[in-house]
């Protein structure tokens, strides 16, 4: 059974601990909530070192890259809850009809209650601990399920979360597809997901079978378009560094280019160029290249590279699980790389005619996670923010939406359901609860609304309770 620091328990016997602990009220008070969340934070404080070092171990990740987009991200969500929880968890007061005007009408944000996240393997730090934050600071017992794939990061966390959290109200719990199988068979009060779309099918089913709500961070094919007016230079930089960011296993990567002829033509050179800057002549002894998780998906992007044809890069070494930043071109929409999410350092470039195609194309496709446009011309990039779907868009970069705290983050339809990062986080583990507290006194005006009823009462009713657009008059 995989469950960390709790000996042979049974999930039942922690998912009934952590209910009770959350039922005596233990995770309520505000107090409590920032003593939980400094706690995380020094977690990252104290740890730094062994952190890069389990990341090393399972992705090659750069010291740079684990910092900034490990560490960093959650630490900028922690001090985010340090500084507003006490503003987020105020009641907020809501306008009220006339029937109403001498009575208390607000939205109390109440925890759900033992709520289970599970995390994915790509950024195995960020994508566990940020939804975390936002389940202790809207007063949750949790329990975290860390990717089995990252195995060294797994470790790490299952060891270190329960030496700063709180035993009674926080648990982990690890292993494979089975134990998490046998975990869902559990009654939570919510559920939060990283993953794929198809195991996102996986946990909702299971979740239905309880009603218990869930949140849905999954993936997709985010779609680039370049323009025909772009810097092709400056355009090669941040396409290369948002799409060969931890060897490509980063679900908001650009997942393939759109552009013309023409701009393939001035772009291939510009990347090849780009990406010997960034990783010299031989990216496989660079420091600050990744590499693939595990042999399943080093195979699965390698054979990828069969799709179209290689412009750059295209080297693979088994051993190490290395696929070097690779760029395709002449590929087809029916084409492997085309068709699935490619969560590796492979880069397809799709030709189309215009503005007007490309878009088309885009929304020929399931919604993606993100989608970027680069565009001097503000109107272009307009375009394709208004005539598309996803669940983020950026203009001119790519990923960097994600350095926004105050923006939401989250899929729509195929790449998720849900948003979190900063309040959203706080918004998404609490429950909205619409709270009227009225007065005893003046019983005589609500006799207008008891039986028998009477007709000359009704417009007066209407009246006192109806939304009235602004500008009519009320006739009674």
């Amino acid at each position: 059974m995989g469950i960390s620091n709790f000996g042979m328990s049974s999930y039942a016997d922690i998912v009934g601990r952590l209910r009770a602990s959350f039922d005596a009220g233990k995770t309520r008070s505000l107090e409590f909530r920032l003593a939980q969340i400094q706690s995380l934070g020094k977690l990252l404080e104290e740890n730094k070192a062994a952190i890069n070092e389990a990341l090393l171990q399972d992705l090659n990740k750069p010291a740079f890259e684990t910092e900034l987009s490990e560490i960093s991200l959650v630490n900028t969500d922690v001090n985010l809850a340090l500084n507003n929880l006490k503003t987020w968890m105020k009641d907020e007061y809501v306008e009220k009809n006339w029937a109403t005007t001498f009575d208390s009408a607000f939205i109390r944000k109440d925890p759900f209650g033992v709520v289970l996240i599970i995390g994915a393997w790509n950024y195995p730090v960020n994508l566990l601990l940020i939804p975390l934050v936002g389940a202790i600071a809207a007063g949750n017992c949790a329990i975290l399920k860390p990717s089995e794939l990252s195995k060294s990061t797994e470790k790490l966390l299952s060891d270190l979360l329960p030496r700063y959290l709180d035993q009674e109200c926080f648990a982990v719990v690890c292993g494979g597809p089975q134990d998490t199988t046998q975990l869902l068979e559990n009654k939570f009060d919510y559920i939060f997901f990283t993953g794929s779309p198809n195991v996102g099918k996986i946990i909702m089913t299971a979740a239905a079978k309880q009603l218990t709500p869930v949140t849905l961070e999954l993936g997709g094919k985010n779609p680039c378009f370049v323009d025909d007016g772009c810097d092709f230079k400056s355009t090669a930089n941040r396409l290369a560094w948002s799409r060969f960011y931890n060897a490509g296993q980063t679900c908001v990567a650009p997942d393939y280019v759109l552009c013309t002829q023409e701009m393939r033509e001035k772009l291939v050179p510009a990347l090849k160029e780009t990406l010997e800057e960034f990783y010299g002549k031989d990216p496989q002894q660079s420091p600050d290249f990744g590499r693939i998780v595990n042999d399943r998906h080093f195979q699965r992007v390698k054979a990828l590279l069969g799709s179209g044809t290689v412009a750059i890069g295209g080297q693979s070494d088994e051993k190490t699980k290395y696929i070097a930043p690779t760029v395709l071109v002449d590929v087809t929409e029916s084409d492997p790389v085309m068709q699935e999410e490619i969560f590796g350092p492979v880069l397809p470039i799709f030709t189309v005619k215009s503005l007007d195609e490309a878009i088309a194309f885009i929304n020929r496709h399931e919604r993606p996670l993100a989608i970027y446009a680069f565009s001097p011309d503000g109107k272009v990039v307009d375009a394709v923010l208004a005539r598309t779907s996803s669940g983020g868009f950026c203009g001119n970069d790519g990923m960097m939406h994600m350095s926004v705290p105050t923006l939401p983050f989250g899929g729509i339809g195929n790449s998720g359901m849900g948003v979190y990062h900063g309040k959203f986080s706080y918004d998404t583990f609490s429950h909205h609860r619409g709270v009227l507290l009225r007065s005893t006194g003046m019983e005589k005006l609500n006799t207008l609304r008891y039986p028998p009823y009477a007709q000359r009462n009704i417009g007066w009713l209407i009246s006192a309770t109806e939304t009235k657009r602004k500008g009519m008059c009320n006739i009674l």
